[in-house]
């Protein structure tokens, strides 16, 4: 097992990473530490749109002062409009390997001017300012005027560690009184990221620790910007924790490089990240159905599996996708892609069998080639398989005996990879669970591509999932494909959808999963799931049906767990009428659904995102954890304890329960008492919640006799609504204004043929 040691300075691990603290408080260094900070402005130059700056290491008073000091050199460039990346440098002939996170590049207007006192680099609205007072080093960023944060004093610096004798580069932004940090990746620990001590290092942890999954080194703050450390390896920050008023980022060698982004508000920054990193594909809209799966180490044939599908069927409960987990293969053979003959001996029948009922199939898959599966020896004959330095295939016994790994660098092995899965697509399967994807070595690693084995360890999922996402886009076509991805780094937003995680069968768990997706959410993924009721241990009917109400107002649903079957009827009945309804519910929401899914497609908005994203001003909501928005109109509080009771906050308005009906005034916190068939699901104010006809399936016509929900609206309040077909083509406009005591809504497309429930207070009318 990997084990994990901690000193003053470093922490092990048994795959590589470190994390590294330079200060003994606020004066001192620590004494292996040998600092060359940027002192002052010396000069720059103009090149088109970049701006380079010399910064020398102490104070220049005469030309004796020149020499035998180390000066860094610092780079300003734009890829596009609200986007300044900033390249600082000690010693440039450094090797500075990929892999790189793939940002796109776009033509902004860039302006780079300069007076007595300061030279000044503008991206559209955002500006960076350099000051040139002597020993008065200070970059500054601005979102027109307003000040967002600056860096100066002993905050950008080379390390050198005369102990270990390695480099680092490190950089200190300043934290405002009242700034909150987010994001940072899929993070289980505390939703406001100040005091912690965060690294970005893919690991297998589960979701009850600091360890992540999902590393990404961009986060976002309340004052409406974020950061992007382009690097996607070993990436250290310190959050108001080295120093309280300071975050910090640091990177061993001799190179840091950071994108600071400004979407004028947090939700348009980040859009604005997704614009550089990318945006989510659109799932397909039968993905957003129940999934039920035959868990982890359970035992399971056709005719077990067949008797889940049955039990669903018999109780009414809408049934949408089949996942076969690990045992699809047999054991000691991950992955071979062989259905095991003993227990599936007509998986093509089967799988048919499945598709006649109306399901879709999913199968879980890893990059891992155990020493007893068929395509290890013709991956390691291939060269396909990861090596060592000496040519030798690296292996391990951790988790398969004598597995290898996938050389995704290497476009041969990548194909072989996709060959193989092609086989299965072609069988019948719709798409795959990919998972793992962590445990990527990197001490004695040479890839294909020679990649920098400590960055290739968080990267490694980035290709991995691109592999097998670009083989059913291929094979399936676009708006077809989807995955159940368990790792990801920067750019992974891109293959959707991915899920949390080993949770745990508690309410604490329940909480710690949402925590992480809102935390992820705010790197760009649009679509996220969890084990619903739980991975490890066996949950309550009580948990159960609490979980059933989360995970079906989440933008994919999935019944998993590890060594027992999540069929409701083993909790108990009502679980069975808990689950129906809460499907149900999440059918005829589709056409909301799905519309959000287009805009986070689109947009790069999140589907299920925290409270301060849409409520900026709203100083309440900025440690909301509990409670998220689940698209632009719909806020969701869910149960968090056996007695049912919730405490969850409005935000201004008037609010109406989708469920019951009932009213609520905003602006302060509420405290309700719910059973199995409710929780707070409120309709925002000045919104419409298109509802669908179908509560069985959740790709249908949705404009077809869809019911416009009205909600209260206030005086001079507009909004618009467009819903979707199944391919993301908007098919129906609505729009509506208050006038008075009316409510007058437009409607354009559709089939004429939608109802209207009026949620509000004013009356409603149709404009012809």
């Amino acid at each position: 097992m990997q084990k994990k040691y901690r000193s003053k300075e470093n922490k092990n691990r048994f795959t590589g990473g470190k994390i590294v603290k330079f200060t003994n408080g606020y004066w001192l260094l620590r004494k292996e530490m040998e600092p060359a900070y940027a002192v002052e402005y010396a000069s720059h130059k103009i090149e088109g749109r970049t701006l380079t700056v010399y910064l020398p290491s102490k104070h220049i008073t005469g030309r004796g002062d020149c020499l035998n000091i180390p000066m860094l050199t610092l780079t300003l460039s734009s890829p596009m409009e609200g986007v300044i990346k900033v390249s600082a440098v000690h010693h440039a002939g450094a090797l500075y390997k990929g892999p790189f996170a793939q940002v796109n590049q776009e033509d902004p207007q860039v302006e780079i001017t300069q007076t007595d006192t300061q030279v000044i680099y503008r991206s559209g609205s955002l500006k960076a300012v350099i000051d040139k007072a002597p020993a008065g080093y200070k970059l500054a960023f601005y979102e027109g005027e307003k000040f967002l944060t600056e860096s100066s004093f002993r905050n950008l610096a080379h390390m050198y560690n005369n102990k270990t004798e390695k480099s680092y580069m490190l950089e200190q932004l300043s934290i405002d009184v009242d700034e909150y940090i987010y994001g940072l990746g899929e993070r289980f620990t505390p939703f406001v990221k100040n005091g912690q001590i965060v690294e970005m290092w893919n690991e297998d942890g589960g979701t009850a620790s600091e360890i992540a999954y999902k590393n990404i080194p961009f986060y976002v703050t309340n004052k409406g910007y974020g950061v992007l450390v382009d690097n996607v390896g070993d990436v250290a920050f310190e959050i108001a924790s080295e120093k309280v008023e300071r975050i910090q980022f640091s990177v061993e060698g001799e190179r840091l490089d950071y994108y600071f982004i400004s979407g004028g508000s947090p939700m348009g920054t980040v859009e604005k990240y997704t614009d550089l990193t990318g945006k989510p594909a659109l799932p397909p809209a039968w993905s957003f159905g129940l999934w039920l799966t035959t868990s982890f180490t359970t035992n399971y044939d056709e005719e077990t599996t067949s008797s889940f599908i049955q039990g669903m069927a018999d109780r009414k409960i809408p049934l949408h996708v089949f996942h076969f987990d690990c045992y699809w293969m047999d054991a000691y053979e991950w992955c071979n892609f062989i259905w095991d003959p003993k227990t599936f001996p007509d998986p093509k029948g089967m799988l048919q069998r499945y598709h006649d009922r109306g399901l879709r199939i999913c199968v879980w898959i890893n990059p891992y080639i155990g020493q007893k599966s068929v395509l290890f020896k013709e991956g390691m004959e291939k060269g396909y398989l990861v090596k060592k330095k000496d040519g030798s295939v690296w292996q391990s016994d951790l988790w398969q005996p004598g597995m290898g790994l996938v050389d995704f660098t290497n476009p041969e092995a990548a194909a072989w990879y996709q060959e193989k899965l092609k086989t299965l697509l072609d069988m019948g399967v719709d798409c795959f669970k990919t998972d793992f994807g962590e445990r990527i070595p990197v001490k004695n690693i040479e890839y294909f591509d020679h990649s920098d084995p400590v960055k290739m360890h968080n990267y490694y999922t980035y290709l991995y999932n691109k592999t097998v996402f670009e083989l059913l886009e291929r094979e399936r076509g676009k708006g077809e494909a989807v995955l159940f991805a368990r790792s990801a780094t920067v750019g992974g937003q891109q293959f959707p959808a991915h899920w949390g995680g080993d949770c745990s069968a508690t309410y604490v768990s329940m909480a710690e999963t949402l925590r992480g997706g809102l935390s992820l959410s705010l790197g760009g993924f649009g679509f996220w799931s969890h084990d619903i009721s739980g991975f490890e241990s066996t949950a309550t009917p009580d948990i159960y049906k609490r979980w059933c109400q989360f995970g079906l107002l989440s933008s994919h649903s999935r019944l998993h767990g590890s060594a027992s079957y999540r069929v409701p009827w083993l909790f108990d009945e009502e679980a069975c009428d808990i689950l129906r309804e809460f499907v149900n519910l999440k059918c005829r929401l589709m056409p909301y659904i799905y519309g959000q899914a287009v805009k986070s497609h689109v947009k790069g908005t999140p589907l299920l995102r925290p409270m301060f994203l849409d409520f900026p001003q709203d100083r309440a909501c900025d440690t909301l954890d509990r409670q998220y928005m689940l698209g632009d109109s719909l806020l969701v509080a869910p149960v968090f304890k056996e007695s049912g009771e919730v405490d969850y906050y409005l935000p201004e308005g008037t609010w109406v329960n989708i469920l019951t009906g009932e009213k609520k005034t905003g602006g302060k916190w509420i405290k309700e008492t719910h059973d199995y068939h409710s929780l707070p699901v409120m309709l925002r104010p000045n919104t419409i919640l298109p509802v669908g006809n179908n509560d069985q399936v959740p790709d249908y016509d949705f404009a077809d006799q869809v019911t416009l929900v009205i909600g209260e609206f206030e005086e001079g309040a507009r909004t618009c609504v467009e819903i979707p077909d199944t391919k993301g083509n908007t098919v129906m406009k609505v729009q509506a204004r208050r006038q008075g005591e009316e409510i007058l809504l437009s409607v354009e497309g559709g089939k004429g043929n939608f109802q209207i429930k009026n949620l509000g207070s004013q009356t409603v009318r149709v404009e012809s």
